[in-house]
């Protein structure tokens, strides 16, 4: 065989393997493919199960979730019941259990079938809560009939301590300590009546939470209320005891028996940055000179909600060039206060309004003399603007002497709950 014939096999030779390599490539790929599809096939959902609209529990019951849109009349209808069966369930509901509607996301209801998926259905319960069952059943005579059940709680206190770190907020420190969420949303609820969160928290400050975990059959089901807050502010260390009045009325109280809720809250939106301070000489951003800031500026971003500093009465709302939309707010006789640069006001707050502590009354925006979205909050005494952030507001509740006695009691008792965690972190005691 001369050289030409050599070559021309190796070159058809070499395009062979070419071909056979490339079509082993293209198997493998699919071999690839075929397997990823049957893994993730396989593979259970990651979609939260608190999402989940309906589950079956097991042959015989289906959980459904209340999702927003859910009616009690179109769950039911979807499951067979009509329209007569309806109408008399809702009405055993109202009457016997006090539930006149479903909330979207917390409620849930269970359709039980004894015989299985295709028989009808014996039993509806509907759960309001972690706490509460009521169940349903229909009788021999097409009557139905409730049976409201309490079910238990076995409550424990914890106790978490924490402190504040160069860079850190309190929040993060706060879930770096071990605090649920919800338990640092009441703090900072709490708090917030006697501090600034973004002007007074500085590293090196210790804080403390002692607080309810709620447990049926040894399984956490949610957490209770705030027992006992102590946080180390720069104007000293502020500290807090949950206490239940002899008419069972609830309350926070100074470890002397005096009220630690205020008529105002110092800063009506939790967490928000400080951009501007009260001031009575300060360049105004806008018109350029000099003149008194009669209140503080929060950062907010364009809607988030506006809760009233304190309950009152609503005796202002509309527009003027400086502060926007505003709403001025009656307390009591001494204390106004109001707040401006809103984007829109909360439905039905007119002048006039009644509104509790904590209600929504608008949206944070930029209109009026802004240079960009904030809440402008202000607080008026005896007709004189105030610095919100060291004016000394009133308590809205103080001990009478037999209470006080009471409480002094219960607050040594809280105190060596804290004493006896602080020596074992990862205990409880039973409530």
């Amino acid at each position: 065989m001369d050289a030409m014939e050599k070559a021309k096999n190796i070159i058809t030779s070499g395009k062979f393997v070419r071909a056979v390599l490339w079509i082993a490539g293209l198997v493998a790929a699919f071999a690839v493919v075929v397997v990823l599809w049957s893994v993730l096939r396989g593979r259970p959902s990651s979609v939260n199960a608190d999402f989940v609209t309906e589950s079956v529990v097991d042959d015989k019951t289906t959980v459904i979730n209340v999702a927003a849109g859910d009616t009690l009349s179109k769950i039911l209808s979807e499951n067979g019941i009509g329209g007569k069966d309806i109408n008399s369930i809702a009405n055993v509901l109202k009457t016997k259990a006090g539930i006149t509607g479903l909330r979207a996301d917390k409620d849930k209801i269970e359709i039980v079938r004894d015989g299985g998926p295709e028989t009808p259905i014996t039993k509806i319960v509907v759960l309001p809560g972690s706490w509460r069952r009521v169940e349903l059943t229909c009788d021999d005579a097409g009557v139905w009939n409730c049976n409201a059940i309490d079910i238990e709680r076995d409550t424990r206190l914890v106790y978490r301590q924490g402190e504040i770190l160069d860079g850190d907020s309190f929040y993060l420190a706060g879930m770096r300590a071990g605090i649920p969420a919800g338990i640092l949303a009441d703090v900072y609820d709490l708090l917030a009546f006697e501090m600034d969160f973004e002007r007074d928290v500085r590293a090196g400050q210790k804080f403390s939470v002692l607080y309810e975990e709620n447990y049926h059959d040894n399984v956490k089901v949610d957490n209770g209320a705030v027992s006992v807050v102590s946080f180390d502010a720069l104007r000293g260390n502020v500290k807090m005891y949950r206490f239940k009045k002899s008419d069972k009325s609830v309350g926070y109280y100074d470890p002397n028996g005096n009220g630690a809720i205020k008529s105002l809250k110092r800063t009506p939106i939790n967490n928000a940055k400080v951009t501007s301070s009260f001031s009575t000489r300060r360049k105004h951003p806008v018109l350029g000179f000099t003149r008194a800031h009669k209140g503080v500026d929060f950062r907010a971003p364009t809607g988030t909600p506006i809760p009233s500093a304190g309950a009152g009465r609503v005796v202002a709302r509309g527009y003027n060039r400086g502060h926007g939309n505003f709403v001025r707010i009656r307390h009591n006789s001494s204390f106004e206060t109001l707040y401006a640069h809103m984007s829109k006001f909360a439905k039905n707050v007119k002048v006039g309004t009644a509104v509790k502590q904590g209600q929504i009354i608008g949206y944070s925006g930029s209109t009026g003399l802004s240079t960009g979205p904030h809440l402008h909050y202000e607080i008026i005494k005896d007709g004189k603007h105030v610095n919100p952030m060291t004016v000394k507001l009133p308590a809205i509740d103080n001990l009478d002497a037999a209470n006080k006695k009471k409480f002094l009691e219960y607050r040594v008792t809280l105190d060596r709950a804290i004493e006896s965690l602080e020596q074992n972190p990862k205990g409880f005691i039973q409530m």
